[in-house]
């Protein structure tokens, strides 16, 4: 899962937000938020690889880098495998080189172009571009002119066509993370459709192919061009993706096929080299994209009867095929999925808090694991299922790109070579909670040499169906340079432990998954230089409403960050825009059954709350609206509990100003500083990334 007009209330600890979207800082910086700031200005000097892409054949690897020192832009960079030495090559659609976004890369099946979209043309909006991958070719041509959302190409199988996921007329669709457009007038009346199109690219022609009632998620193309696999629901999208199902499309008719109607939800389809099967990843999962669950397989007949029309009423019923679980008891979660030959299935995975790469039958049998690690990958997988490129990173090292067989990776890039954020100990905390496993991370600042205990935070991932690996994170680094512990829990609820505790907290929020952290900050007070007199907790989205909820059921924690957080079950469903990701939670409606929700609900227990609270709130999350930090900060300023609120101007789900997201971080770092002291002869300096 995820998370009004302006802040105005002024008491003795409220903060507003400004309508210019600026935010107030204290009138005269202590040293440490000083120390902070440059800090937090070194890491953003660091360049941030979004995407990574293995050609074809093997023999090119491109990658999306971010340009420091901008908001938006990311430049395409392509390097030949053979010569490694060689400077890497710079793809634009930029006649300039000014800097543009561009991104979303596919390669055409011989190795030879890319597709992607960039924000070069006029206007600036996201616009589908070719380019020759060896830069030979001077800048990329422009394959659409579209007024609207562009998103996801990938070239067809006979490299003649680029299929796009598009949305036509409505540019300010950001999705359901992004800032939402005020509504006025009639509410929703006409929700935008997403949909499967291709573009020709000798004329640049292009076709919208699936049906005007079906707003697609994911598509994939078959072995032989002819259908795209697709996860679709009914619009509005943004608001029906945990209905979504899975369907063929016919490239040339837009004759659709119901191929799966899951239990839960449903993303990720990859076909057999054959076309005879789709696989796909099913679970209880709480926000799109953010993929975790079982691999499953269906079967896919050449001839597929069982068409499916799209109306006012929705799609009209049809037979499916069963599928077969081909991981159900893994004690991991499957994120990502390839399927490059035949006999084999690979998909990325976590387990047990570390990333993985595992492969099993598509029949079904043993998973055997091909690579596990305590870190973060993002992998792009050969044809062969053993060559890759990844970018790879960790709480102490930030990402690179390396290439090579699954495992055996040599370095590509050195962007951060002289980046160096010092940490101390790292580890991979396991305790028992309610009779069962549970781990998380611990890390640790570097030693003083004093011998003191010092702070701590509990961060508490969102979601609540994700898990916290070892990644390289600026909030990570910024804690633990001012010399905080860092507590990163993966309570039930969570990715990496199989799906049967990804559904171990439906209809028990707040219940089992804080028994958890609880239990897990006690094994980290008994093995760890830790003070428990100095406890923070912190969190976004479903980790905002466990910090409200932990400040409402315990006195342990002496300060709490609440972000995007949901004080109150019961409003929240009738104001956010996505209610039907609590359905499968729940296991009912709020008008159904009130009391699941109010058993869960912060703001019930509001009375007890002694900890000086932070909230935090996008002021157009659609997903958390700004209302429900608004309901638990009144509450406590009410109750004479010291708070503060601040709401970020046109700001969504996700923060995506450069300023509000250095905000957030200093402000939350001065908030545990004036509220877990240390004896001033202690208090530790921030200590600086080398650059």
């Amino acid at each position: 899962m995820r998370v009004a007009s302006l802040a105005v209330a002024v008491g003795c600890w409220v903060w507003g937000a400004l309508a210019s979207g600026a935010v107030p800082a204290p009138s005269t910086p202590a040293p440490a938020r000083l120390e902070a700031s440059a800090t937090y200005d070194a890491l953003q000097r660091m360049v941030r690889i979004r995407e990574v892409s293995l050609s074809p054949d093997g023999t090119r690897v491109a990658w999306v880098e971010s340009v420091p020192g901008t908001a938006e832009a990311a430049r395409l960079q392509v390097r030949e495998l053979a010569h490694p030495e060689r400077a890497p090559v710079r793809v634009t659609a930029s006649k300039d080189g000014a800097p543009c976004a561009e991104g979303s890369l596919s390669w055409s099946p011989d190795g030879r172009w890319l597709a992607f979209l960039s924000t070069a043309g006029e206007g600036r909006a996201r616009q589908l571009y070719v380019a020759d991958a060896s830069g030979a070719g001077g800048p990329a041509r422009r394959l659409t002119t579209l007024k609207g959302v562009l998103a996801a190409p990938k070239w067809s199988p006979d490299g003649k066509v680029v299929g796009l996921l598009v949305i036509e007329g409505a540019e300010d669709a950001q999705g359901p993370r992004g800032p939402a457009a005020r509504e006025t007038g009639v509410v929703q009346a006409s929700p935008p459709v997403k949909r499967f199109a291709v573009v020709t690219v000798e004329d640049a022609r292009l076709r919208l192919v699936s049906p005007a009632g079906l707003f697609i998620h994911e598509y994939a193309w078959s072995p032989d061009g002819a259908r795209v696999a697709v996860t679709a629901s009914l619009p509005p999208g943004d608001a029906n993706w945990w209905n979504a199902r899975v369907y063929a499309v016919e490239a040339g008719t837009g004759e659709t096929s119901l191929l799966h109607a899951p239990r839960w939800q449903v993303a990720e389809p990859a076909w057999s080299p054959d076309g005879r099967r789709l696989a796909f990843i099913e679970g209880l999962m709480s926000d799109e994209g953010n993929t975790g669950g079982d691999v499953l397989v269906v079967s896919v007949p050449e001839r597929l009867a069982a068409k499916v029309r799209f109306g006012e009423k929705g799609a009209l019923p049809a037979k499916v095929p069963p599928a077969l679980d081909v991981t159900e008891g893994l004690k991991a979660t499957a994120t990502d999925l390839f399927w490059p030959t035949a006999e084999r299935l690979v998909f990325g995975a976590q387990a047990q808090g570390e990333a993985a790469l595992m492969a099993v039958a598509p029949g079904g049998g043993a998973v055997t694991t091909l690579w596990k690690g305590p870190e973060h990958v993002a992998v792009s997988l050969g044809k062969d299922g053993v060559t890759s490129a990844v970018v790879r990173d960790s709480f102490s090292q930030p990402p690179e790109v390396w290439t090579g067989p699954v495992g055996a990776w040599k370095p590509l890039t050195r962007l951060n070579a002289d980046v160096r954020v010092p940490v101390g100990d790292v580890r991979s905390v396991t305790w028992t909670s309610d009779g069962q496993s549970v781990q998380g991370w611990l890390v640790l600042p570097v030693p003083e040499g004093s011998g003191r205990k010092v702070p701590m935070v509990t961060v508490v991932h969102g979601g609540p169906a994700a898990g916290v690996l070892s990644t390289f994170n600026p909030q990570t680094a910024l804690f633990v340079a001012r010399g905080y512990a860092v507590f990163m829990p993966n309570p039930r609820g969570s990715y990496g432990q199989g799906e049967a505790f990804v559904q171990a907290n439906r209809r028990d929020f707040g219940f089992g998954d804080f028994n958890d952290v609880m239990a897990g900050l006690d094994a980290v007070l008994a093995s760890a230089p830790v003070d428990p007199a100095r406890q923070g907790i912190t969190g976004w989205s479903y980790g905002g409403f466990l910090t409200m909820w932990a400040v409402t059921r315990t006195q342990r924690f002496q300060a709490a960050v609440a972000g995007a957080g949901i004080a109150n079950w019961q409003s929240y469903y009738g104001t956010n825009h996505i209610d039907t990701w609590m359905l499968p939670y729940f296991g009912a409606s709020v008008y159904d059954e009130p009391e699941v929700y109010t058993r869960s609900s912060p703001i019930n227990g509001v009375k007890q709350v002694r900890t000086p609270t932070l909230v935090l709130h996008g002021e157009r999350d659609v997903e958390v609206p700004a209302s429900q930090g608004y309901e638990f900060h009144k509450a406590l300023k009410t109750l004479g509990v010291k708070t503060q609120l601040v709401i970020y101007a046109d700001e969504g789900h996700g923060l995506r100003k450069p300023e509000h997201l250095k905000d957030r971080l200093l402000r939350t770092l001065d908030w545990f500083d004036a509220n877990l002291p240390a004896a001033p002869e202690s208090k530790p300096k921030v200590r600086a990334p080398a650059r």
